[in-house]
């Protein structure tokens, strides 16, 4: 089984972009900024957008830089 950080970086790598809830319902992971934080430490360019989802609610939304001379070797 991969780990959450290999999931999210696969999924990342597509172009898509995840939220905590969805990293939570297709992961299983409960603190995405933590494996956001571990994959940023390997050198992944990943991008948060905070937007407002109701209620005064900020979330974060994580995308990656799709420009491939960025990502690590």
């Amino acid at each position: 089984m991969e780990s959450q950080n290999a999931q999210i970086l696969h999924f990342l790598k597509q172009g898509k972009t995840i939220s905590p809830l969805e990293a939570l319902n297709m992961f299983g992971c409960f603190r995405l900024a933590g494996r956001i934080f571990e994959l940023r430490e390997d050198g992944w360019p990943i991008h948060c957008d905070r937007r407002e989802v109701g209620g005064g609610r900020r979330v974060g939304f994580y995308s990656m830089d799709m420009d491939k001379t960025t990502w690590p070797m």
